[in-house]
Formats: structure tokens, sequence, C-alpha cells
């Protein structure tokens, strides 16, 4: 049997282009959604999108320790949330279900059966510690590891090892040759013959391993190019000898192309950690970034739309990502950037959907109710317009707007905001109360406050704009910076904003 095998890579590379490109996403469910993952989810969604192709999800969740039904809800859900829709896999179906590793079992048995009988994997005896000991006799590393040397076992040997009560690991026959590729992004890379041994793919107790149900999979579904993370490369050969061996046993027409995305690094030169706050999807989006937002930052994170522009929108972005454009070199996350790409992309909402998009924060601070009542959803009516220009995440939109949901008595003055106050703040306050008292309910408008207050403060007092309007802005928010002052003393109307004013005179 294995005379029959060749010595050389003889399958093709995949020459898949438009339509006939799939790219997957399959991640393993463990933890938190990490930006580093999102950010590969992206790519090959984008790239598809691009091409004309199509995009799929399938879940690797062979590992029972590690995996977890809450992890895996949780990857549906940063998916869901940041609109990267796939076109076949987990709970949209597909030729090649099912789409979860743990429900494939009976697949891959199929397949462990061809490529046994065809002589490409072939059963192993030897421990670690007789691996090492076999090393040591030969004067070879223990580094390289595995000699080859069970390839040509006789059924008389494997029965001995049998009746020592041993059960066979399988391991792939590596073809002895230089394996090459054209990586998409990091472009000619060879790993010469010798690099690796012949690799186990099936345990002893039966249990495939990652290097073999990963590689069968994109086979039997299809997949063109593989793009993922940087941190997989050492494996690509080896996979590249497994596509092999299922060509040559007619499971498969072709070896994907291969793309290398750069690692995501945190502060320094460090990889981008699972306990950095930054690397939690979730964080960002509590903190109130929105999909837009990120989906442009994390696009940043090794490519680039043009040289002159930082900010696109998922349509811009998918009109010209191409993979080979792709930065091999690591990424940083850089927050400070990540925040002003985000506020941007805010700043683009319509004012209907920039409100809805806040009613989560308001709720979630419990300024507003379940479902807003009439008179809650006025008032964002007429204050969202108020910040969209002046924050950078929606979760400050709580404490900016938290004030206008509040009666006088549940307003409390902030420390800084008292800091700032001029020693004349009570003048102040009085004169301001005289002025505002002077105007009718129906004309308690931004225009007609802002000149009443114009008129009594900045020429009857001869205070400059800061002085006079400092106190008046603490007074009714409680903070030293609130939304516009004349409009949030209209949308509280002549009486609630009069009571505010007068209360904080009382108190200075």
């Amino acid at each position: 049997m294995t005379s029959q095998i060749s010595a050389a890579i003889t399958a093709p590379f995949s020459t898949a282009t438009g339509a006939d490109v799939k790219v997957r996403f399959c991640p393993s469910p463990t933890g938190l959604p990490h930006v580093g993952l999102i950010r590969t989810a992206l790519f090959n969604w984008a790239y598809a999108r691009h091409t004309g192709g199509s995009f799929l999800f399938r879940i690797e969740d062979t590992d029972a320790e590690r995996d977890s039904e809450e992890s895996f809800e949780m990857i549906l859900d940063a998916l869901n949330w940041l609109g990267l829709n796939w076109d076949e896999g987990v709970g949209v179906g597909g030729p090649a279900e099912p789409y979860r590793q743990s429900e494939r079992k009976h697949i891959y048995e199929e397949i462990i059966g061809k490529l046994k009988e065809s002589g490409h994997i072939y059963e192993s005896y030897l421990t670690g510690e007789e691996i090492d000991a076999r090393n040591e006799a030969a004067g070879r590393p223990k580094q390289l590891g595995y000699d080859n040397s069970e390839r040509d076992l006789t059924e008389d040997q494997k029965a001995a090892y049998r009746a020592e009560g041993r059960s066979p690991a399988l391991r792939l026959r590596v073809p002895d040759v230089d394996i090459s590729f054209t990586d998409l992004v990091r472009g000619d890379i060879t790993f010469p013959a010798g690099s690796f041994p012949d690799f186990v793919v099936v345990r002893p107790n039966g249990q495939p391993l990652y290097t073999l149900v990963n590689p069968v999979d994109d086979a039997l579904m299809g997949v063109t190019h593989v793009l993922r993370g940087e941190d997989l490369l050492s494996s690509t050969p080896r996979q590249i000898a497994l596509y092999n061996a299922m060509f040559e046993a007619g499971i498969t027409q072709f070896i994907p192309q291969f793309g290398h995305l750069p690692y995501v690094m945190g502060e320094g030169t460090k990889k981008l950690s699972k306990r950095d706050p930054e690397a939690n999807l979730f964080h960002h989006r509590d903190r109130g970034f929105i999909p837009e937002g990120l989906l442009n930052y994390l696009a940043l994170l090794g490519w680039g739309l043009n040289a002159d522009q930082d900010i696109f929108t998922m349509d811009e972005l998918t009109a010209a990502f191409d993979v080979t454009n792709v930065n091999p070199n690591p990424a940083r996350f850089d927050q400070k950037k990540a925040d002003a790409i985000n506020a941007a992309h805010i700043r683009k909402l319509t004012a209907d959907d920039f409100k809805s998009r806040l009613v989560p924060y308001l709720q979630s601070a419990g300024l507003v109710g379940a479902n807003l009542t009439d008179a809650e959803d006025a008032i964002l009516t007429e204050a969202a317009p108020l910040i969209q220009e002046r924050i950078t995440v929606l979760s400050e939109a709580a404490p900016m707007l938290g004030f206008l949901y509040k009666s006088a008595s549940e307003i409390v003055v902030e420390d800084d905001a008292k800091a700032g106050l001029p020693a004349n703040t009570r003048q102040i306050l009085d004169a301001a109360v005289v002025a505002l008292d002077a105007l009718a309910e129906t004309e308690f408008k931004t225009e007609a406050i802002q000149n009443a207050l114009q008129a009594a403060l900045i020429d009857g007092l001869g205070e400059k704009p800061r002085n006079a309007f400092g106190p008046l802005r603490t007074a009714i928010s409680g903070r030293r910076i609130s939304p516009p002052l004349f409009e949030s003393m209209q949308i509280l109307g002549k009486p609630e904003t009069l009571i505010r004013l007068q209360q904080f005179a009382e108190a200075n």
C-alpha cells in the first residue's frame, strides 16, 4: 500500500474566483468573543461580499472540557449584533450539515476509514517516553520528535503491540518533500522537507484531533480560501499534507488558498490578551460602541480603504476589500482611535436612528421604563439632537441627559461643578430668576431664554458668558458639562427651570 502513495504534493490549489469563492469562520466556543476573533470573522465576511462568494459559519466544539453553550450563544450574539450574516452554516443550514463538529463524528469516522484504506494514515503504538528513548539512542535531538519508524509495521508487529494492551494512535504519512504555498497576505512560504514528522490525527481512544477535523470539514464544505490568524501559520504545512492525502484518496479536489492575518497587539509589543478589557467585544458594546464604528475600526487592524480615509461604511469596505491588501505586520489596538471612529459614525446616524439607539442605555441607567411614556419619548426627541455631536459612545448619554428625567429634588451637584462656581453665584442666580420669570410660559423658548439671560447677566451684571452661565448650568443639571443650556431649559419648561434655579440659589 505504501508504494502507491506519491512522495510529492500532487493536489492543486484552489483557483476559485467570484461566486465560486467560499470562506469560513469556525470559532471554538470558549470564553468571551475576542476582538481579534471578530476581526477574522469580519475579513472573511468582507472577502465573501467583495467577491460575490459565500460566507460559511460553523462551530468547532469537540473540546468538551473547554467548550460551552454559553460561549456559543455569545458568538451568535456578537455576529448578529454586528450584522455579519452568513450564507451557510449554523442556524442557516446548507448542503454539508451538520455545522457543529460535535455532531459530525460519523463523518470523521468515514473519512478516517478512507484514509486508512488508501494508506495515508497508519497505526502508531509508541509512547512519548519510547519516542524520546529512540531519539536519545540514535543521537537525535528530542525536539525533533517522532522518527516515522512505524510507517511499515507488519501485521505481526501490530498484533504484538495489541497483545500488550496498547491501542494505536493514527498518524498521517507526510510526503518527504518541501511544502510550498503562496500566502495571500505574506507571499511565498516554503517549509523544507523534514520540517515536521508524521503527526497524530486520531488519538488512541479514537478521538480525531483538530489537525484532522478542521481540514476535513473545510474539504467537505468546499472552502476555497482559509483566512485565519497568524498564530495558525505553523500548522498550515500539516494541513496541506492532509489535503494532499484527501485528494489522493478521492475525498477532495483541491487545496484551499491560505491567508494568515496579523496579530492584534495591546500596549507595547504584547499580543492583546483575553484578560485585557479592550479585547472583550462586549466591553465595547456595553460602553456604547455602535456596530458601524466598531467594524470600521476592526477593519483598520491590518487593512485600510486608502491613506486619506479612516472613516468608511460597510458598503465601502466590501466594495474595496481584498485580502491580498492586508498588511502582514502586527496591528495595535488603539482605544483612543477606536473611540474617535465610533464618534464619527454616531454623527452620521439619522436623528431617529440615534434616538432609538440611546433608549437601552437610558433604560439600563433607570432613567426610563421598559416602554417609554409619551412624556419620556418627547424629552428624548428634543434632547437627543443636543448631544449627538458631543458624545463618543452611547453610554455617555445617560449621565448627560439624566437631569431631564429627574425632578429638582433628585438633582445631585457633582463636586467638579461646585468647584468652578464664581463668588457671586447667588447674585447671578437671583438675576436669572427675575429675567426668566418675566417670560410667559408660551414664550419660554430657546431664543427668548437666551436673549433674556444675556440682557440680565452679561449686559446687566457685566459678567462674561462663562461666569454668567456656569452657575445656571450647574443648577439645572448638577454637572459642569451638559447639553446646551438654553435648549435644556426649554425642554424642562419654565416652572421646573425656576424651581431648580431658586433651589440652588438658596443653597449658595
